[in-house]
């Protein structure tokens, strides 16, 4: 069986290659693809940029099963602490992995609509367009659906590494707080869209608390307990 300090190192570089791997998925192929506001400009710069739409695809699905293995690590790791909140995180975490499968399935449709076929004889382009744009948008406010549940799971996952003693306990509050940016923006981004770049903005250093705490686990590991810590 592993020791939790292999786990927590462990944990912590699949983290960081999560953490590498997001803005590509979030910022760079976005930015890349997509024209806020014009439907047509958007279908011509995926269908232009095809390897990079498939590549988007293929690194999400990698990152996602990165991500898991994080999470069962984790719950490895911290459920000696309070077996109720492992499971609390574990269980609010994996409520969102089918919804991230179910985003990267609209986008191998929206893929099929861009490379046509028999079936889409029956549309117009434009109608076309429209049902590219209605699937592209589906799977943008997918994201914000999803950040609740990123937000939900790092707030028993705070209070773990905060009552554990094997890590700084600063860095509990801060992936408590890194929770709570999380939900407020998805609520923002539901509510007041016009406002989320505003907030984004002033919640970004609330945001690095998961890389603080994958570097951590990677550079530093991962304090042993004592028995008599373990016992309390």
């Amino acid at each position: 069986m592993e020791s939790p300090k292999t786990t927590a190192r462990l944990a912590g570089l699949l983290y960081v290659l999560v953490a590498l791997i997001t803005p590509f998925m979030m910022f760079y192929a976005p930015s890349q693809l997509f024209v806020p506001g014009d439907a047509s400009a958007t279908v011509d710069r995926i269908a232009e940029r095809q390897d990079l739409f498939v590549a988007t695809i293929i690194v999400g699905i990698v990152s996602e099963f990165l991500f898991v293995s994080v999470i069962l690590l984790l719950y490895r790791l911290f459920k000696p602490v309070d077996d109720v909140l492992a499971d609390l995180m574990l269980l609010s975490i994996m409520l969102q992995v089918p919804l991230a499968f179910l985003g990267m399935a609209n986008e191998v449709a929206t893929l099929q609509f861009i490379r046509g076929g028999e079936f889409l004889q029956v549309f117009d382009e434009h109608q076309r367009d429209a049902l590219i744009m209605f699937l592209v948008y589906v799977d943008r406010q997918g994201v914000l659906v999803s950040q609740v549940f990123w937000g939900v799971w790092l707030l028993p996952l705070g209070v773990l590494v905060f009552r554990s003693k094997m890590i700084p306990r600063f860095l509990g509050i801060w992936l408590v707080l890194n929770g709570l940016a999380y939900i407020a923006l998805s609520a923002i981004g539901l509510a007041r869209p016009e406002l989320r770049a505003s907030a984004f903005g002033l919640t970004t250093p609330l945001m690095f608390g998961e890389l603080a705490l994958a570097l951590w686990l990677l550079i530093m590991g991962v304090k042993l307990r004592s028995p008599s810590e373990a016992a309390q």
